[in-house]
């Protein structure tokens, strides 16, 4: 099964994005085939109808294209004033755009549907960033994906990893790892079976 991982930050010491590697390397001990994907590698500016009437950016379609290679995804997302980044939604408007005269990406959802989601989150507060995933989920339901009922929000973030990245407490480890298998399990069984 092949599974997509990102975070919706690209701060050099970002939590979510130890998460996300975190959630790779879970991934991988059950079997998948991980793509990490690192927003900051991705040159998509601020959405703006104007610039896409010029064209959609090509990073826009390597985003799409990773996107529907991939059956599975694991949203890593941190919490910005009770809700998601503006780079994550950035990213998903972009990926959601319709690109005009473009038969295969015509659709808007046509990277988005089918896909089976999982949410995960980590902050310094408490709560661990579980606000945002609240405000996520109705996005990525309203374009078309499925959305796993586990989630797992890390709280104490700030001491919860260590020196190698590694989740300090078993629990933890096993919250991120129950949202993976069931990533996995539901994409298995929900994607398209190719015809014989």
């Amino acid at each position: 099964m092949k599974l997509l991982i990102f975070a919706g930050s690209t701060r050099a010491q970002s939590f979510n994005r130890q998460l996300a590697k975190v959630a790779g390397r879970l991934a991988r001990q059950a079997g998948a085939e991980v793509t990490l994907l690192e927003l900051s590698s991705l040159a998509i500016p601020l959405y703006n109808a104007d610039l896409e009437a010029l064209g959609t950016p090509p990073d826009v379609i390597r985003l799409k294209e990773i996107m529907l290679a991939h059956p599975g995804w694991i949203i890593c997302s941190p919490e910005y004033n009770g809700s998601y980044t503006a780079l994550l939604k950035n990213t998903l408007d972009w990926a959601s755009s319709p690109v005009k005269g473009d038969p295969r990406w015509q659709q808007g959802t046509e990277a988005f549907t089918g896909k089976v989601v999982g949410l995960l989150s980590a902050s310094p507060g408490a709560l661990g960033g579980l606000r945002s995933l609240a405000h996520l989920t109705p996005l990525l339901l309203n374009l078309q994906c499925w959305v796993t009922p586990q989630q797992f929000a890390l709280g104490q973030a700030g001491t919860a990893f260590d020196a190698q990245g590694e989740l300090l407490i078993d629990k933890q480890r096993a919250g991120v790892e129950s949202v993976v298998k069931q990533v996995l399990w539901a994409a298995e069984r929900l994607s398209p079976q190719p015809l014989p």
